[in-house]
């Protein structure tokens, strides 16, 4: 059986990403999936001077973790139009340790906010930028209004939720 990683580019202990891409993995047929907690790899702020004193050994074993599933899964949360700047140490990290930090496989690319736009900014940066990570980005979901459109565990307006059950039959149809 084919097995996904799932994730929130989000530390928080709240955080509505990792409450979407939680949700959206249970819509698999038939994949397993784990659902990883970025808050397990923090690390210090990435700079050149700490690079030469060596990696941080859980950006390392993040790093050989990704490498073992057949596709991802990722929310992304949006700070001020960009990535958080936890998921954005994380990935200035892993970017050292291995440029292709997403190895060639397919990625279901998501964000939700509270406002209107569902993170269209940070979704758009990382469309530009992860495919020269190795994320082969099959298929976009954006929930905008988190608070109204997400209640109990799950999309609450029919609409949105057949979009994200489809671009999950995408991603699915491809790893």
């Amino acid at each position: 059986m084919k097995k996904i990683v799932a994730f929130a580019g989000s530390t928080s202990s709240t955080s509505i990403n990792k409450q979407l891409v939680s949700y959206a993995s249970t819509l698999l047929d038939n994949t397993s999936f784990e659902v990883v907690d970025m808050r397990d790899y923090q690390a210090q702020l990435y700079s050149i001077d700490d690079e030469q004193n060596g990696f941080p050994e859980n950006m390392v074993q993040l790093s050989e973790k990704l490498k073992t599933y057949d596709g991802y899964i990722v929310s992304l949360a949006e700070h001020n139009g960009s990535y958080a700047a936890a998921f954005k140490n994380t990935f200035d990290w892993l970017s050292r340790i291995d440029r292709v930090i997403f190895n060639k496989k397919p990625m279901l690319l998501m964000a939700t906010s509270p406002g209107g736009r569902g993170g269209a900014s940070v979704l758009a940066s990382a469309n530009a930028s992860f495919p020269h990570m190795g994320a082969d980005v099959v298929a976009n979901f954006s929930l905008p209004g988190f608070f109204d459109n997400f209640k109990e565990g799950k999309i609450v307006d029919s609409e949105l939720n057949e979009t994200l059950k489809n671009a999950v039959q995408i991603f699915e149809s491809k790893i």
